[in-house]
């Protein structure tokens, strides 16, 4: 694969992840959709992904093409499973303080250095909200499989 084709992937990714996280925050900061701690672990693992795919861009060689896909795919697979794991188990539950993404995002510190992006201000069940009658994490989950199978291409078909 061209050096043009794995970097486009790679910013194809980058650029979803962060639109990702911009429209997660227009819908929580326009439209009052709060957070619960499982789509906040969804936005962390969002710029995660993004911070991946940009290491690729910019370690300019295919050692660092690899690793930032590698990385970023890894990283997009547990958004899968998050994501997943917040329609089918944690939103059938009426509270998910002290669940695993809330530990992991008060153990990161996210929330308090950035609560406008990262603190969860609803319960799972609260959280529950559908866009045009699909669930709206199911909405991070396709951006996550697309962001999955770019990696993979950028991964499979190295520069």
């Amino acid at each position: 694969m061209s050096l043009e084709r794995a970097d486009a992937l790679l910013g194809a990714s980058l650029i979803i992840a962060l639109a990702a996280v911009g429209s997660a925050l227009v819908s929580q900061h326009v439209y009052d959709i709060m957070p619960c701690p499982w789509c906040a672990l969804q936005r962390l693992l969002f710029v995660l992904v993004a911070l991946a795919a940009g290491l690729g861009l910019l370690w300019r060689s295919r050692l660092g093409g690899r690793v930032g896909a590698l990385l970023g795919l890894v990283l997009a697979d547990l958004g899968v499973i998050t994501a997943l794991w917040q329609h089918f188990v944690a939103a059938q539950s009426a509270s998910c303080n002290l669940t695993f993404a809330d530990r992991v995002m008060s153990a990161t510190g996210l929330d308090a250095a950035w609560p406008q992006v990262f603190a969860a201000y609803a319960s799972c069940a609260e959280a529950k909200v559908t866009l045009m009658g699909v669930p709206y994490e199911f909405g991070s989950l396709a951006l996550f499989v697309l962001i999955n199978a770019l990696l993979l291409l950028a991964l499979v078909k190295p520069r």
